[in-house]
């Protein structure tokens, strides 16, 4: 976990309620780093020759990314939380995270980076569970 979303978690001025906070440092922490590396995936695809066959690939790389990125800014905002809100969105950036795992797997034995993808996914689908248990 990075030593920044603990501390900004960690200064924050006000009661952030019964929240775990290590869950949520992980599961921010893991939104931002699926996003990014979703991204890259992507990317990735549309350099291989074969890129009309990864235009599923890219697409839902693309999604799971956007939604990861959301979940990680709504999570980093304490202010007035929206406690449905919140369970809503971290259970779509889970179905979305392994969605996008169950395709980047699909290709890893050919693709190293959508191995490494599917592995992002997962690692964030798996914070977005845990936060989920701990959210009232």
């Amino acid at each position: 976990m990075t030593h920044y979303v603990s501390t900004m978690l960690e200064t924050y001025p006000k009661d952030l309620g019964a929240v775990d906070r290590d869950a949520l440092a992980a599961c921010i922490e893991a939104c931002f780093e699926c996003a990014q590396t979703c991204t890259a995936c992507a990317d990735a695809c549309l350099a291989e020759d074969m890129v009309a066959e990864l235009n599923g690939c890219i697409s839902i790389n693309l999604d799971c990314a956007d939604v990861c990125a959301a979940t990680g800014r709504v999570l980093t905002r304490r202010t007035g939380d929206n406690a449905e809100a919140t369970r809503a969105l971290v259970g779509a950036c889970r179905a979305a995270c392994r969605a996008c795992a169950e395709e980047c797997e699909s290709h890893a034995q050919m693709h190293k980076h959508c191995r490494v993808c599917a592995e992002a996914c997962r690692r964030c689908e798996q914070a977005c569970t845990d936060l989920l248990a701990t959210l009232g």
